[in-house]
């Protein structure tokens, strides 16, 4: 907890200054009234706090926060106790911060979605959403029991991908560094032996673009270049943080050949999932769509959806503007266009979600497989231009002896 510097006055006016170990300021003013003081001031070490609340919190560990949260409002336990609870036996500070941060503002009339927004690095788009629709719909315990089984499926699914990517991973790094170390230590040395061939003009050119490309990685060339793409990774970052620039983002993202589909499909998962559970709870469908739109995490998608829910708006059907959009698969918006003349829309989003996580996953898992041999050829390839590039003049010169 961080400790808050007081400047305050006693009962008889007296100023008084101190240092007092509290959750939040609220609780600072509190303890402080205790004692009959009445705060001027408080400072806190802002950058310890600010470090602390920037900070992210593993999905396992916030998959059970949601899991333990669901479970206490399901047996009776009041949401501010219930959140008191978890509070106190979170040994992560970010989160003991997070949830003490959340108490206070229930406290004073805020609802845990509003609160939960304040930390977009620890609660997501999809938690903050199905809070508030469970909080509106009266399921609040349902919604963050699915929050619980979706973060816990993104984090199994996360850490399998890691664990499979770990040796292609390996591979390439330890390829790049072998390559890296050939062409600029390696090859130089065989400069000189081939100066009489350059002269010539006989050298190969396999030969001169070698020792070309292994002088520039020596030169003050390589100093520039490195400047000019660490100055134009900044600005792309800083573009990619505006509106349009993370629009750009999410639309390569699923536009990007072999693992695009695999964003794509996890996003309109993502979006029955949360809408179908939303509807199977009562709540409207605009107001759903209207939640459930955050939780594709894609803003080119969002968009499609925003224009269904004018279509809904003014009586039309849901699958239409979505199978015009073409950023939703054809089974899907079939499947969906049935769901609606059948009136049972809610249960066919959850299976449409079930059926692309399962799909997608095996498609990932099948992708990860097949880059370790690629990763494999790659280097065997690297490595083999440079040492034909090198035996060519040998070759030529013993053929010329």
């Amino acid at each position: 907890m961080p400790d808050f510097h007081y400047t305050a006055r006693t009962a008889t006016g007296a100023k008084v200054s101190g240092t007092i170990d509290a959750a939040t300021e609220r609780e600072a003013v509190q303890m402080l009234a205790r004692k009959t003081l009445f705060p001027l001031k408080f400072t806190t070490d802002a950058v310890a706090t600010a470090k602390t609340s920037r900070k992210r919190v593993k999905g396992q560990i916030m998959a059970t926060v949601y899991s333990q949260l669901s479970s206490l409002i399901r047996s009776g336990v009041p949401l501010l106790r219930s959140i008191a609870v978890l509070r106190d036996q979170a040994s992560n500070k970010t989160l003991h911060y997070c949830l003490s941060e959340i108490h206070g503002q229930i406290e004073d009339g805020v609802t845990l979605a509003d609160a939960m927004k304040e930390f977009p690095r620890v609660f997501n788009e999809v938690a903050v959403n199905m809070a508030r629709a469970g909080a509106e719909g009266g399921f609040l315990e349902d919604a963050l029991e699915r929050v619980a089984k979706f973060t816990e499926q993104q984090e199994d699914l996360k850490s399998e991908t890691i664990g499979q990517l770990a040796y292609p991973l390996f591979l390439g790094t330890i390829g790049s560094i072998i390559v890296s170390c050939l062409v600029i230590f390696f090859v130089p040395k065989f400069g000189e032996m081939f100066d009489n061939l350059r002269e010539r003009g006989e050298l190969p050119l396999m030969t001169d673009w070698l020792l070309n490309f292994s002088d520039a990685l020596r030169g003050p060339t390589a100093i520039v270049a490195a400047f000019i793409f660490a100055a134009l990774g900044i600005t792309v970052y800083n573009y990619l943080q505006t509106e349009a620039g993370k629009r750009l983002r999410d639309l390569i993202k699923i536009r990007l050949p072999l693992v695009g589909s695999i964003f794509q499909a996890f996003a309109v998962a993502r979006f029955c999932r949360v809408l179908g559970t939303m509807l199977r709870n009562g709540v409207p469908i605009l107001k759903s769509l209207m939640i459930s739109r955050e939780a594709a995490g894609n803003r080119v998608l969002s968009e499609a959806i925003d224009q269904a829910t004018e279509n809904i708006s003014s009586g039309q059907s849901l699958s239409k503007p979505l199978g015009k959009s073409g950023y939703f698969p054809v089974t899907v918006v079939e499947m969906i266009a049935v769901a609606e003349e059948s009136n049972t829309l809610d249960d066919v989003l959850i299976d449409i979600a079930d059926s692309l996580e399962l799909r997608t996953s095996r498609r990932l898992t099948l992708a990860v497989r097949l880059l370790e041999p690629i990763m494999l050829l790659v280097m065997a390839a690297a490595v083999l231009v440079v040492v034909i590039a090198l035996l060519l003049p040998v070759i030529k010169m013993s053929s010329a002896l």
